[in-house]
């Protein structure tokens, strides 16, 4: 129950006015099923008044106590049942759970009227009366159930408007939803062509539709121009309508991938929500209405966890923090699929904060509007990736172009003499974009109104490629651009980093595929008049959701570890004296040696030399007796070499070496006490190091290895996964500079691998260096910032992984279906393309003279459909090349 009504609720008194609860709603037919893991549903048409059939799904799970209620709304198109494996897992999490299906759609009659207050928002309050009879239900007062509500998209709508029309709702979770209708079909006075025709065909057509709605559409598509009136009836659809009544705790999950509701829907929800004094957090996710991943079992699970807080009010439960972002962190081998890696902040940034000034080179431009707008550029195409307006909840990690852009590979087009271009200086370091850029230009144009469409482009060095982040562009209307106009044009907000040596380009466009343009033709002359503002979030970086539940590495011998790091308190060698230009350098390795025992010629290492610097992952490769695991013993101060030497932090690496307490190490193998607890097998071990107990740092060892409540239990009891968890947790006692990993994933199954992936990605990102030595080439080349590739015991090559796998001049274009032949010979005969080849999923294709981008853009003008693109050259096939195929 809220805690500021006061006297008897709006609802009450409607009630009150209308007769009998049980004649507003009565069921028409029900039935009742036994679901997966003790979870009963009950089906059954409820009638919401004005003949209006609603079919719903009642889950619940456990004993006869009361529990909170949850809401589930489906998206646009969709229907209860494919809500139903979320229902079911909130039922066993100690909720009565209602689905149903909206009005117009699959068993419910009725008219469309997207989220009308007086349609589909009365009857999630007619829903909300049937779920205060129920006994399962927890209530907060007579007829006042305790409730919350969450779904994606139109279901994200329908669960903040019915915040705001009914007091009884508690807590509300809506994902990639509108917050202005109008602001989201007509941005800044532009029709959005393509998502709302979209609307209408997914919808079944204008006739399944409210009368006034299809009157509507037809006019606005006719004219290419939203009117007043339009605008009007979105409006009373709209959440930021009631604004100042939805008063609960909001969690917001918003899409990057989402050229129908971008994040700065959010944004304005969460400025005009603060403003009522209740918790609100924000999260943006990689995927969207425009395809891209998901993320559904995180985003599910985050939704559970808010329920418990401001539900069940467990104090005890992890909301997560105030603000977090998916940022992608280079790509799967595997699938092609961008790498997915959190960070959060303790507040939400807004879309303009920090910002930075960037200058853009550029005169005044001449830009044509041609006649029917055609041909328009192209930035992305709704739908494509599988999403659609119903919200993507199926849609596959890598099956959007949105998602291409994720994985550096550009697939928009500007035609020539249709775009304004202003460029700025490449980048002197890293730059990471979280917001909105603005940018102030000047418009004038031979006729009244001018429609304009900006981007911002990040632009590799020699401007080889272009990728438009998020594949997402700006809409502006320009009125009384005949007169001239100055204006700040508010860009695409994105989360986005530009490397080093990387520029910004700044295009507006007058054309785009996905809006109506004039048809007239007209000329515009757009000049910049001043720099690109770019907001950033400093203050946005470390990990915002907890360590994956399998973190694997194992320590081989780990008495062997302990012992070695004893030598630090019993033992001291004398060393050479430190090098203080490598103070800063984890490692250094120069002319390293060590010959095999009783031999005089033959070498396990011989003459090796690479460095490491900090916030590496470096990836030490070879095939069996390259010499990696001898390297790895020199460097733990296991063994020594017979020439060269070793520095770590400009000191030399010595048994008993004072700076080994820098460096954690493990190889393959276990060693705890089974009958002893986790923390037990973690104070002995740290205790044989003869170190004090406060340098073990042993609860930030534990927040990064996630082990959680299982380390007071006995080691016996653990699983494999648990025993991992402990071993990195040991691993890391110290939090040393440098980690070593000999073969940490050995035995793992995918998921496994996945999330050792993930701790050595995350224990690097705070600026420690991670070497690690592994024969899962995918794997390195998913995780490794950079590589050694050693062979007999000598090094063949070291550098970044981008410049030893190299990009090639052959591109796997993955396909979500079969082309047939005449097809593949149009591809084949594209300017640029040398040869074509199918693969048993997609088509090999060889370039001579085209690049990446614009063979996307020709791929999709054929109508080929593409799901991802990325380099055919592996790993694998560089190391190949490297050790000669001996491998």
């Amino acid at each position: 129950m809220r805690l500021n009504k006061h006297g008897p609720p709006r609802w009450r008194a409607a009630l009150a006015s209308a007769g009998v609860l049980a004649a507003l709603l009565v069921p028409a037919g029900s039935a009742s099923a036994a679901d997966d893991g003790g979870v009963k549903r009950q089906d059954q048409i409820l009638r919401t008044g004005s003949g209006v059939r609603i079919d719903t799904s009642y889950f619940t799970a456990g004993g006869d106590g009361r529990r909170p209620a949850v809401l589930l709304a489906h998206g646009f198109g969709s229907t209860k049942t494919d809500l139903r494996a979320q229902a079911q897992k909130l039922a066993q999490d100690g909720y009565a759970v209602l689905t149903w299906t909206a009005r117009g759609f699959g068993k419910s009659n009725g008219k469309i009227g997207l989220n009308d207050p007086k349609g589909e928002v009365a009857d999630a309050s007619k829903l909300i009366d049937w779920l205060a009879e129920q006994p399962e239900v927890q209530l907060d007062g007579d007829g006042d159930p305790r409730v919350g509500m969450t779904g994606a998209s139109y279901g994200g709508a329908v669960s903040l408007l019915t915040a705001g029309h009914d007091e009884r709702v508690d807590a509300i979770a809506p994902l990639i939803t509108w917050w202005d209708l109008p602001e989201a079909l007509f941005p800044n006075g532009v029709f959005k062509k393509l998502w709302t025709g979209m609307f209408l065909s997914t919808g079944g057509g204008c006739e399944r539709f409210e009368d006034e709605l299809c009157a509507m559409y037809n006019r606005v598509a006719v004219s290419g121009k939203p009117d007043a009136k339009a605008r009007e009836l979105l409006a009373t659809r709209s959440p930021k309508a009631v604004a100042d009544r939805i008063k609960v705790p909001a969690l917001f999950v918003q899409g990057q991938q989402d050229s129908l509701f971008p994040l700065s829907h959010t944004d304005q929800a969460v400025q005009a929500l603060k403003k009522n004094g209740q918790p609100v957090a924000v999260d943006w996710m990689a995927g969207g209405h425009d395809g891209g991943n998901p993320e559904a079992a995180r985003v599910e699970q985050r939704v559970t966890d808010w329920f418990d807080r401001y539900l069940k009010q467990d104090e005890n439960a992890d909301t997560g923090p105030a603000f977090r972002v998916t940022r992608t962190g280079g790509v799967d081998s595997t699938n092609g699929a961008a790498q997915l890696r959190g960070a959060g902040g303790d507040s939400y940034p807004g879309l303009a904060h920090d910002p930075r000034r960037i200058p853009l080179a550029g005169r005044e431009q001449k830009v044509d509007n041609p006649a029917g707008a055609v041909p328009p550029s192209v930035s992305t195409l709704p739908g494509l990736g599988g999403g659609g307006p119903g919200g993507g909840e199926s849609a596959d990690q890598g099956s959007s172009i949105a998602q291409l852009s994720s994985l550096g590979v550009g697939v928009s087009f500007d035609f020539p003499g249709q775009h304004a271009r202003f460029d700025s200086a490449p980048l002197t370091k890293d730059l990471r974009i979280t917001g909105s850029p603005t940018v102030r230009v000047k418009v004038s144009a031979d006729t009244e109104d001018a429609v304009l469409f900006g981007k911002v482009y990040d632009v590799a060095p020699g401007g080889r490629s272009q990728v438009l982040p998020a594949q997402l562009v700006s809409p502006i209307r320009v009125t009384g651009a005949d007169q001239g106009r100055t204006l700040t044009l508010k860009l695409p907000a994105i989360d986005h980093e530009v490397r080093q040596g990387h520029s910004l380009r700044v295009v507006l466009s007058a054309t785009d595929l996905g809006y109506a343009s004039p048809a007239e033709p007209a000329t515009y002359r757009i000049a910049a008049e001043g720099p690109l503002n770019v907001p950033t979030a400093p203050a946005v970086r470390t990990a915002a959701t907890p360590l994956p539940a399998w973190i694997w590495a194992l320590p081989l011998g780990a008495a062997a570890v302990a012992a070695g790091l004893l030598l630090l308190g019993r033992r001291r060698t004398t060393a050479p004296p430190a090098d203080p230009e490598l103070t800063g350098v984890p490692l250094r390795i120069t002319g390293l040696s060590k010959k095999y025992a009783g031999s005089t010629d033959r070498y396990a290492v011989r003459d090796l030399s690479f460095g490491v610097e900090r916030g590496q992952v470096l990836g030490l490769l070879g095939p069996n007796g390259a010499g990696k695991t001898t390297t790895l013993r020199m460097l733990m101060g296991l063994i020594r070499p017979d020439e060269g030497e070793i520095r770590v932090f400009g000191q030399a690496i010595r048994p008993g070496a004072p700076v080994l307490s820098r460096v954690g190490a493990f190889v393959e193998g276990a060693g705890f006490l089974p009958h002893l607890s986790g923390r037990a097998n973690l104070d002995l071990y740290w205790q044989a190091t003869g170190r004090p107990a406060e340098d073990a740092h042993l609860d930030q060892a534990l927040e990064i290895a996630g082990l959680g409540g299982a380390l007071e239990r006995a080691v016996r009891t653990y699983s494999q996964g648990m025993r991992q968890r402990l071993a990195i947790a040991q691993a890391m006692l110290g939090l040393p500079d440098l980690l070593i990993l000999d073969e940490p994933t050995n035995g793992l199954d995918p998921p496994q691998i996945r999330e050792m992936r993930e701790v050595m990605i995350r224990y690097a990102s705070a600026g420690r260096t991670v070497i690690v030595s592994s024969h899962l080439l995918a794997e390195v080349e998913q995780t490794c910032t950079h590589l050694v590739v050693m062979d007999q015991g000598q090094l063949v090559q070291a550098g970044p992984v981008a410049e030893i796998v190299g990009s090639g001049d052959t591109l796997h274009v993955g396909l979500a279906a079969p082309v047939d032949a005449p097809l593949a010979d149009k591809v084949a005969a594209l300017a640029g393309v040398a040869a074509v080849d199918p693969t048993e999923n997609g088509l090999l294709v060889r370039l001579d003279g085209i690049g990446a981008d614009q063979l996307v853009v020709e791929l999709v003008r054929l109508g080929v459909p593409v799901t991802s693109v990325m380099p055919h050259r592996r790993l694998e096939d560089a190391f190949l090349t490297l050790i000669g195929g001996t491998g």
